[in-house]
């Protein structure tokens, strides 16, 4: 069991033996919850919201088919568009 000690600025010192184990090193997101008067640090990995959104797309089934081209791509945005808005030109 590692000890550690609060400083000033409320700052703590991770040990290197618990560093090590989880592999976290300098810059990484931990994010901290209290349970009654315990504190637990849990590694965090951020991702840019538009990807997020993207994955959970992905997850939920709503993809698309590949296009072989760019031009195939554009096609089928602007049938989509005349689709959702039929008064709408493209």
């Amino acid at each position: 069991m590692a000890v550690v000690t609060v400083k000033n600025k409320y700052q703590v010192v991770i040990p290197s033996e618990v560093r090590e184990k989880i592999a976290i090193s300098i810059g990484d997101i931990l994010k901290a919850n209290v349970h009654g008067n315990t504190i637990t640090l849990t590694p965090q990995t951020l991702i840019d919201r538009e990807i997020a959104e993207g994955l959970e797309d992905i997850r939920q089934g709503r993809i698309s088919s590949s296009y072989h081209s760019a031009q195939d791509l554009i096609k089928a945005l602007r049938r989509e568009t005349k689709k959702k808005n039929p008064k709408q030109r493209c």
